[in-house]
Formats: structure tokens, sequence, C-alpha cells
């Protein structure tokens, strides 16, 4: 594990102005998802983000992609899998990790913001984590993007009639995320956040 840490450091060095794009690996190339993601990609790109992805197919693949169609630099943090992992070609620079932890500390160190699209139990791993590590300030505060308000309405509306009214979560940490179909907002966040944070 402590190998991964530093290959991951060392292949990531000099990486700013990072976003990490999330969602599933299942969502094929002509999906309303698959597009909005490779736009955001690009935009990301235009705006001299690195994008940073889990590598895979899907969602991953369509940031990457955007980013690289863009001319921004793309990164994917490849995860080791029995199934459904592959590396997309849209990558730059390309890691493999063997296990998740190391992983996402590369998402939380290099990233200025966490923009999350549509996915499975994977997906909610990264999105919860974050959260728990803005929450309980682990982490500095960064800005976690949730886009797809269809898909992420009933899980909001969960937070917030279930654990917030029962006083399991306090009503403040609903203001830890945003929800949008936006990108424009998106890369104006992304860029608000990595002036903030002197990226």
């Amino acid at each position: 594990m402590t190998a991964e840490l530093e290959m991951g450091f060392e292949r990531m060095r000099g990486t700013s102005k990072g976003v990490s794009i999330f969602g599933s690996a299942r969502t094929p190339e002509g999906t309303p998802e698959y597009a909005l993601a490779r736009e955001t990609g690009g935009r990301l790109g235009e705006a001299g983000f690195t994008v940073i992805t889990g590598g895979g197919p899907g969602i991953m693949e369509a940031g990457n992609r955007g980013a690289q169609e863009a001319g921004g630099r793309s990164v994917g943090l490849n995860i080791e899998l029995e199934f459904e992992q592959h590396g997309n070609p849209y990558q730059d620079v390309a890691l493999d990790f063997h296990y998740f932890f190391t992983r996402k500390v590369m998402f939380v160190r290099y990233a200025n913001a966490f923009v999350v699209f549509p996915g499975g139990f994977g997906t909610m791993d990264e999105l919860f984590e974050a959260l728990v590590l803005i929450q309980t300030h682990k982490v500095r505060h960064f800005p976690v993007l949730l886009v797809g308000s269809d898909f992420w309405s009933g899980l909001v509306a969960w937070m917030h009639d279930e654990l917030a009214t029962r006083a399991l979560i306090s009503r403040g940490d609903l203001d830890l995320f945003r929800v949008t179909d936006d990108v424009q907002e998106i890369v104006a966040v992304c860029a608000q956040a990595a002036t903030e944070q002197g990226a």
C-alpha cells in the first residue's frame, strides 16, 4: 500500500487545477449522461483544468475523452477489478491501483472539486466518503457537484426527509453539495474553487 501511495504521488506531482469526475462505468456512448460528461470534461479542459477520473469506461471515459479532445490534461486512476473495469483510451496519464484506499487519496489530494454523475455503489462510495471528509473537517472544503437533477432528486429528498429530519445529520450538511444540470455552472464553481484554493 505504501508503494502504491508513493507511485501515485510521484506520477501526479505537479498536478494543479484538478477536477475529479465520477460516474457509472456502465453508461454507454449515445446516452445523454455520456454526452454531458464528455461536454463537461471538454469545458473543464478548455478552462485549464486537469480532468481526473477512475480511468474506466462509461462516464469516466466520457470525462477523459472530452478533456483530451479539448487539449486539456486527462488523468485516469484505474482500479484492478475482476469485472467491468478496463482502461479507456483517452488518458494522458494512466495509473493502476490495487487498493481502493490509495486511489481515493489521489482523487481527493489532487482535486479542487468533485463532479458526480449518476452511478452505482462505487460512485456512491466516492461521493459519501468525500462528504464525510468535508463534514468532519479532515480535508479542506471543496465543491461537490451532483450532475443530473432527475437522478439525484430522490436521494436528496431522502437525506432531507430522513437524515436531517431525524437529526442524523445537521441541516447544514445538506449544503455540502449542489445539484446541477448546467455545464457552465460546473465550470464556474470549479474555477472559483481553484482560485480560492490557490491553484
